[in-house]
């Protein structure tokens, strides 16, 4: 990692110290300049914004659509790298679960993150199994231990998220706390639990976790805003895929109106002009 992306991860880190901050998701290069011009501190990726703009299925249940629908660490990497690049703030990187069931998978993982200049990155407990859909507790805390040695190993500034799905496949919010703390335990900086978005269910996280809250708003819609938030004492706030499923939805709407021959989708179009401000090259 260069001393500008390692000033940037430790500035990343930082964020968590203290306060509570939203941390956009990009799922290329556009959509991570689109949003660091908009003036956020640091981005983070989206696994299922990456997928369909590959024309894939998000990391879901492999029996609804297969191994081979999902994306491959060697491609999910590529595109953190061009996300990297583009933009000169930290970025943080949906790492889903590490790409492989194992501690060894999960830190090489976290290895190549670093490497392409990630500043964090998250490492989930969703096995993708419809009968385990949670790694074994004993392995999932293993997994976030490997995770944290890969770091410690790389010498670079990274904040290790440990996401658990618990409360995705109804495993319950005692679940939830139990796994968070485990991984707080095992190295990770803050805990992650996709779900929670009610203030009582977010309430007690951040009362029984040990670490700082990270809660996922947009997928619903929450009346939620960060202020509430910030009141609750989450720590930080991502918005997953919601933005590049927002920006599908438009696009199927005009793809809808251009079969029926009229044109109008146009009109709230941005101006060229305005992207390609946008997208200048950077200063270095």
């Amino acid at each position: 990692m260069d001393t500008d992306r390692r000033t940037r991860a430790a500035a990343f880190a930082d964020l968590h110290r203290s306060g509570c901050f939203l941390l956009p998701n990009a799922w290329d290069a556009g959509s991570a300049r689109i949003l660091a011009a908009a003036g956020f501190p640091a981005i983070a990726t989206t696994s299922a914004g990456i997928a369909f703009s590959l024309g894939r299925p998000d990391h879901d249940f492999f029996a609804e659509h297969g191994e081979d629908g999902r994306v491959d660490r060697t491609t999910m990497m590529r595109r953190i790298a061009e996300i990297t690049d583009a933009v000169r703030i930290p970025v943080s990187a949906d790492l889903e679960e590490g790409y492989g069931p194992t501690p060894q998978d999960v830190a090489a993982t976290i290895a190549q993150a670093i490497a392409l200049g990630a500043a964090g990155g998250n490492i989930e407990d969703f096995t993708g199994e419809r009968d385990t859909p949670l790694f074994d507790e004993r392995l999932a805390v293993d997994r976030v231990r490997a995770a944290r040695a890969a770091v410690v190993a790389s010498a670079e500034p990274f904040v290790l998220v440990g996401r658990t799905d618990a409360l995705l496949v109804d495993e319950g919010l005692p679940a939830a706390i139990r796994r968070g703390n485990a991984y707080l335990a095992a190295g990770a900086d803050c805990v992650f639990v996709p779900g929670a978005a009610d203030p009582a269910t977010i309430a007690t996280l951040v009362r029984e976790l040990d670490g700082p809250l990270n809660v996922v708003m947009g997928l619903t819609g929450s009346t939620l805003s960060m202020a509430q938030l910030a009141e609750l004492g989450v720590r930080r706030v991502t918005v997953g895929g919601s933005l590049a499923r927002t920006l599908y939805r438009h696009l199927r709407d005009a793809a809808t109106e251009l079969t029926r021959g009229t044109f109008t989708y146009a009109e709230s179009q941005l101006p060229q002009s305005i992207l390609n401000e946008v997208f200048h090259p950077l200063d270095e």
